[in-house]
């Protein structure tokens, strides 16, 4: 199911869960700069460690692009 047809669905639950899943993210990403820890995600098939330093950068990146 892609985004759109998510959106459409007449479950409510499912409607909301793209929203709460990305809330997550935001949380998963934040707790490991405040702590410091890797976060662990897979990217195509495949682990991958991403630092706590990387991933302030991309923060940091994505708050001035914003401007």
């Amino acid at each position: 199911m892609n985004p759109r047809d998510i959106s459409q669905a007449s479950d409510p639950d499912l409607r909301a869960s793209l929203t709460a899943l990305r809330r997550a993210a935001a949380l998963a990403r934040k707790t490991a700069i405040q702590t410091g820890t890797d976060l662990v995600v897979v990217r195509d098939g495949q682990t991958v460690w991403i630092s706590a330093d990387t991933l302030r950068n991309q923060t940091k990146t994505d708050r001035d692009s914003a401007r």
